[in-house]
Formats: C-alpha cells, structure tokens, sequence
C-alpha cells in the first residue's frame, strides 16, 4: 500500500478536485465558486447536506492547517467567519455547523487540500439526505444557492477584502 494520492482521495497528478477547479479557467459561475480573497476561495459544495453548504480553502493545496502560512491562517478564518455571516444573511438557519476533516481517517473527501465546511441547519433537519441512484434532493439548484451567496457576501465581507 501506498501514501501517494490517489482519484479516490479527490486527487491526481493535476491536483486535488479544487485545484483542477481553480486552474479551469471556467467562470465562477460554473464552477460555484461564491468568494475569491487573496489568499483562500469560497465554494459550494456539488454534494452538499443542505442548500448553502459552503466550503472555505486556500488556494495553496496543504493538507494540514500546520501547512498553512500565517497570512493563509488569517485569511482562512476571516473568511469562514465572513462565510457564516453570508450563510445566515442568504438562508436564516437556526444554527450553523462550521468544521474540518483532517485527514482519510476523519472522514476527509480530499484530505490533500484542506477545507472548512459551512453547513447551514435548521430545528429538525437531519445530517444527511438519503439518495438513490444518485440523485439528491435539495430545494435549489446550486446555481441558486450561488447567486444568493454571492449578494450575501457583497454585504458581509472579509474586514481585509
């Protein structure tokens, strides 16, 4: 058995998934991306537990928060703050979970490049929507969830954007 990344890590010799994403060239409106700062981005997640699901990471591939700058560590948690705030602006969810995957065995999808989830949740929902053949089920489409992202974080800005 190997370390070295593989597809099933969301990753291959091109990068992780979000930085083949970044390195598209595809506009954010294709690709989801709902904030860009200096140093992190802001995405939607494409398998997400609920509409607004959001996720903040430096552009900058690492895979620990140890491996990342100073000025990425700023960045990165102005940013999640900032992203809370669009959230509750764009959805008014009762609460909010805002957390990391460190690693395959904490259940990381792409544990080669951290990223910091923004899930908004509401009084009684669950933790997960069940699917079947693949299909989700979600009261917008992502393209939806984009725009009202984006008009959000137009209003709740990083301090240093």
């Amino acid at each position: 058995m190997t370390d070295a990344p593989s597809r099933q890590d969301g990753h291959d010799a091109a990068g992780s998934v979000f930085t083949q994403l970044l390195n598209s060239g595809a506009p954010d409106e294709e690709t989801h991306i709902v904030y860009r700062g200096k140093l992190v981005f802001a995405v939607l997640n494409i398998h997400p537990y609920t509409s607004g699901h959001v996720l903040v990471l430096p552009y900058r591939e690492v895979a620990d928060l140890n491996d990342l700058t100073p000025d990425e560590t700023t960045e990165l948690w102005a940013t999640v703050s900032a992203t809370v705030d669009a959230v509750r602006s764009a959805y008014a969810p009762d609460g909010a979970n805002v957390g990391l995957n460190l690693g395959r065995a904490a259940g990381g999808s792409v544990p080669t490049h951290l990223h910091v989830h923004v899930v908004p949740r509401w009084t009684g929902d669950s933790n997960f929507m069940s699917s079947i053949a693949n299909a989700q089920t979600l009261p917008e489409a992502l393209e939806v969830s984009a725009g009202r992202l984006r008009a959000a974080f137009g209003r709740h800005l990083p301090a240093d954007a």
